[in-house]
């Protein structure tokens, strides 16, 4: 009998060793085992039918879109490639862009970080900056130079707005994250909430206003040490909790089934 609820991770496809490969960095993995879920990695195609898409989240109880080196193409919200913006994976956005609005629908838990917060807001009819260093007003979020510790040591302070998904995890107004991003929302997109900003005003966490369960991405790396940091660690028992009741759910309703 399954016990641990099943986290689907979402995979960014790359060369390894002159192969194409679907990969997952382990830190994503730990932490969702770390919380109580059994993570299985998602292998992304060209083309994701509809049909084989919701067959295969009806097997989850949660999915997570995970950060990544490479970016959303700007043609998927009607912009030319910035020179900044050298790196693609447009298999990811075939499979992220289908598969977070229907696991929204289907009532199944879904958390993105990094990437996936950009790829919600691209599903949802947004648009990202592609180089945020170069907009007026706006900070460098870009990783700094360093070891692991230093690139994500907290590195500025986040404000938590009132009355969201992201308030009711963790009730201090303020927290301070680490950033290791070029990109950002320039348009939020429609049915998200901003949940929380950065000092210069750009959007770092939103949520699905309409969701049935957890739907929470955030643009900093909580997966990194999460229960060293309160906020983080606030956001993976949310995101564990939802897929427990999601697991209670499909084990008592057949119509949450796989053969539904």
């Amino acid at each position: 009998m399954q016990t641990r609820p099943l986290v689907g991770v979402i995979a960014c496809r790359r060369d390894v060793e002159g192969h194409p490969a679907h990969v997952v960095t382990d830190k994503y993995l730990t932490a969702v085992r770390d919380y109580g879920l059994e993570p299985i990695i998602l292998p992304v195609w060209e083309t994701t039918p509809t049909e084989s898409a919701h067959a295969l989240l009806a097997r989850l109880d949660g999915l997570l879109l995970t950060g990544s080196y490479s970016n959303v193409e700007p043609a998927r919200y009607g912009a030319e490639r910035a020179p900044e913006n050298t790196r693609a994976d447009r298999h990811r956005d075939t499979a992220s862009l289908a598969w977070a609005p229907l696991a929204v629908n289907d009532g199944i838990p879904l958390f993105g970080i990094c990437r996936g917060f950009q790829e919600i807001n691209v599903a949802y009819g947004g648009s990202l900056h592609q180089a945020v260093q170069n907009q007026p007003g706006l900070h460098d979020h870009r990783e700094p130079d360093g070891d692991m510790p230093v690139r994500y040591a907290p590195a500025h302070e986040i404000e938590l707005l009132p009355d969201g998904q992201l308030a009711q995890l963790y009730a201090e107004p303020t927290a301070r994250v680490n950033s290791l991003h070029q990109q950002g929302i320039e348009r939020l997109g429609d049915g998200l909430k901003a949940e929380a900003v950065a000092p210069d005003g750009l959007i770092e966490a939103i949520s699905v206003t309409q969701a049935r369960a957890f739907a929470v991405a955030v643009q900093w790396h909580p997966e990194w040490q999460p229960h060293a940091h309160p906020l983080n660690d606030a956001l993976f028992s949310g995101f564990a909790d939802a897929c427990r009741k999601r697991l209670a759910q499909r084990l008592v309703s057949p119509a949450l089934s796989p053969q539904a």
